[in-house]
């Protein structure tokens, strides 16, 4: 059963301020209280208190406008996050003048400001359409892409982030069709290109081959799929592909992976002199190109935009088609879903982060807000879900040209420019990057790419022969089996945690902070909880304070924690196991980790709160779905409690069913039920299916009724209203549904 109690710790400072999120809880504020000074213990409320909110920043970004040497807006330039709060843009051409660029241009997003770079040594020519990796932390990897005369590079150049300085290597082995508009990505020390243009036709690249970075070696080319302005990314052993365009200049919903596991020919190294030649068609013959002498540079060190043309060396030719890419290819198309965003409309940035494929689809002249939204492809399952709709991220006035992420997948960039352009300088009108949209992956539940590797729970191995079938990893599976142990069974514990029995945690809305309980008389608590107190001390920062001030527990080797048993016991498992996988005997179930939520928050450990929002996300169900949200609210994740109430309207006729919604609060019920637009309304079966909705179907901006107002189905279930007017007699006639 669903208890609706806020999660407080049991502690309080000397001043008997409760120790949570929202107050700094440093050891040096703590004073030692000997068992005998205290004659009474002091329990915090097992209520939900809505003042114990984290004031946590909102998930909702907000725009950054920039300084200083704004680039116009560019096309087909690179632009990377490169660390340190950094943002480097190379080459593309302008879309007003059509002039190609090789210039380097640097964003620092803590001064907001542009600056045009120097930069130095074996400077390339002009391109666009080329990639820019970061490469060993302070490098910018640079390949192909196209020059002015439309010449297709192959080339490779090495920008020196602290140095300014420009390198080309020296590569051997069989160099590959020149292209632009392909992919690339950086793995194990290996560079993959993937895909593109070349030649004068434009003919659409369906290769793949990779660069050793530690021999310079190219390998030999194979056939994979035709893509252009496409993203791939490595992931769980293999290489993805998705978006982008095929041979038939379609934008494509589907998804394409190579499994390089196992295969000699992506495994081994390559050496000097061992590489095949390159097979490649009779259509991928090279178009030569003369090269002039390399033109001077200016006293800034740059390559002024010029008739320059930075070819490849000759490359040998057969009429045999490459071979296919060897391992296990496969593909899927994305036909329909509820969820699945359309290509075919608005500005979409394909990224990856957290085991999940993200789809920015941002605003276009075309569309409307509504239309706009954050969308994941679980990897794991390949199910897209909603993170986050456009309107609560974008802004319906900027159109956004490129996106930037770090190499942890927790943040993302979007560079930009209004609408409607302004020009300070009285130049003449254009579009400029002169607007950042930064935003905080972690806030919308995504774990990063170093912590979802953490928690990928196939991926981990056993710690000790002991454990061989044990889901935990490292130390994890061999302290989970002293976990809850009596001392005398050998297991060593030696503290105590007592918590409130499930079945005794009653619903109260109005209660007060601190409950006094005379000594003497403690509440019905549940049965003891035989825990380490070396591994809290290690494992859990407020223990670790509490101990180290030696408060009444360090005396009693004992602690009350007022809160359901269930979610007592999961979280004191997570300090022993590092995991909330819902794993017996004690993996938690949503509930459990619901109040996991508030524990993280209160007891301030941001690790435990990004796990809990990220499974809550992915797991929410009609049967959960109220108290996640209600939790969500003490703990103030407003991105989790916004999702929650979305959900809870969409199912609003099942979820009121739940027991979880029974044992919510009448002021929880009440904050829920005004989730709703003022002026929505339920929506019964019958008008459901009429409209198309039964079955949990998505619904965006209606269109106008009878009576020329405008309607919009916000949930399945719940008809909501946006001019604020009466609803009688309504007439759902004209509805446009997405």
């Amino acid at each position: 059963m669903a208890h609706a109690a806020s999660y407080q710790p049991s502690t309080l400072f000397p001043d008997n301020t409760p120790a949570s999120s929202n107050i700094p809880t440093p050891a040096t504020t703590l004073t030692p209280t000997p068992a005998s000074s205290s004659s009474n213990t002091f329990l915090m409320s097992a209520s939900p208190i809505r003042n114990r909110k984290a004031a946590t920043d909102s998930y909702r970004p907000k725009i950054i406008s920039t300084i200083g040497a704004k680039p116009a807006c560019l096309v087909n330039a690179s632009v990377t996050y490169v660390g340190n709060d950094q943002i480097y843009a190379f080459g593309g051409f302008d879309q007003y003048t059509d002039e190609v660029y090789n210039h380097v241009l640097r964003l620092n997003l803590a001064s907001r400001q542009w600056n045009l770079v120097d930069n130095y040594g074996d400077i390339p020519g002009v391109r666009m359409g080329h990639t820019a990796n970061l490469w060993q932390g302070d490098k910018l990897l640079v390949y192909g892409g196209e020059n002015e005369h439309r010449a297709y590079l192959s080339d490779v150049i090495i920008f020196d982030l602290k140095t300014a300085h420009w390198t080309q290597p020296e590569l051997n082995g069989p160099t590959p069709r020149g292209r632009a508009r392909h992919s690339a990505v950086i793995h194990d020390e290996k560079l993959y290109i993937l895909g593109g243009m070349t030649g004068h036709d434009s003919y659409v690249l369906d290769d793949i081959c990779y660069l050793d970075l530690k021999t310079w070696t190219w390998s030999r080319t194979w056939r994979f799929v035709p893509r252009y302005d496409h993203t791939s990314w490595i992931w769980n052993g293999r290489i993805w592909i998705f978006g982008g365009l095929g041979e038939d200049m379609e934008r494509t919903s589907e998804i394409w992976w190579l499994d390089l596991r196992g295969s000699p020919a992506f495994d081994n190294p390559m050496a000097y002199g061992t590489g095949d030649k390159q097979l490649v068609a009779a259509r991928f013959q090279r178009y030569a190109f003369n090269s002039p002498a390399q033109p001077q540079t200016g006293s800034t060190g740059y390559v002024a935009n010029s008739s320059s043309v930075q070819v490849n060396p000759s490359q040998l030719a057969s009429n045999r088609s490459p071979p296919v890419a060897p391992g296990s290819i496969s593909s899927l198309k994305f036909v329909s879903s509820p969820n699945l965003p359309t290509q075919a409309l608005g500005m979409h940035f394909h990224v990856y982060s957290s085991g999940c494929l993200l789809d920015f689809v941002t605003p276009a002249s075309i569309m409307s807000s509504f239309e706009t939204s954050l969308s994941a492809l679980d990897l794991d399952t390949l199910r897209w879900q909603k993170l986050a709709d456009g309107k609560d991220l974008f802004n319906p006035g900027y159109r956004w040209h490129y996106c930037a992420m770090n190499e942890d997948g927790t943040q993302a960039w979007l560079l930009g420019c209004p609408n409607e352009p302004t020009n300070n300088a009285g130049d003449a009108t254009g579009e400029y990057l002169s607007d950042v949209l930064p935003i905080d992956l972690r806030k919308l539940g995504l774990l990063g790419n170093t912590l979802a590797l953490e928690s990928r729970s196939e991926q981990k191995i056993p710690s000790s022969d002991a454990n061989t079938t044990s889901y935990l990893t490292g130390i994890g599976a061999d302290l989970a089996k002293t976990f809850n142990q009596p001392p005398e069974t050998g297991s060593g514990a030696d503290f105590i945690i007592t918590a409130e029995r499930d079945d005794d945690i009653d619903i109260v809305d109005d209660a007060s902070m601190v409950e006094p309980v005379e000594h003497g008389n403690p509440p019905p608590t549940s049965a003891p909880i035989h825990v380490h107190k070396l591994i809290l001390q290690a494992r859990w920062p407020h223990f670790a304070r509490l101990w180290a001030a030696q408060m009444l527990e360090f005396h009693t080797k004992k602690m009350h924690i007022p809160e359901p048993y269930s979610a007592v016991r999961s979280f004191l498992y997570y300090l022993y196991t590092d995991s909330i996988t819902q794993r017996p005997p004690h993996g938690p179930s949503l509930n459990d980790v619901a109040g996991m939520l508030v524990m993280a928050n209160i007891y301030d450990m941001p690790r435990l709160r990004l796990l809990c929002v990220n499974r809550l996300g992915k797991e929410l169900d009609v049967e959960h779905a109220a108290v996640i949200w209600e939790r969500a609210g003490t703990a103030g994740e407003e991105y989790l409690k916004r999702r929650a109430a979305g959900y809870c309207l969409l199912h609003w006729g099942r979820v009121v069913r739940t027991t979880g919604f029974k044992c919510l609060g009448r002021k929880s019920l009440l904050e829920l039920c005004e989730e709703v637009d003022l002026e929505g309304r339920v929506v019964g079966s019958d008008e459901l299916e009429l409209i198309g909705g039964l079955g949990g179907g998505r619904f965006g901006v209606g269109g106008s009724g009878r009576d020329g107002r405008k309607r919009s189905v916000g949930s399945a279930g719940v008809l909501a209203g946006v001019d604020g007017e009466d609803d009688e007699d309504v007439e759902d006639e004209g509805m446009e549904l997405n």
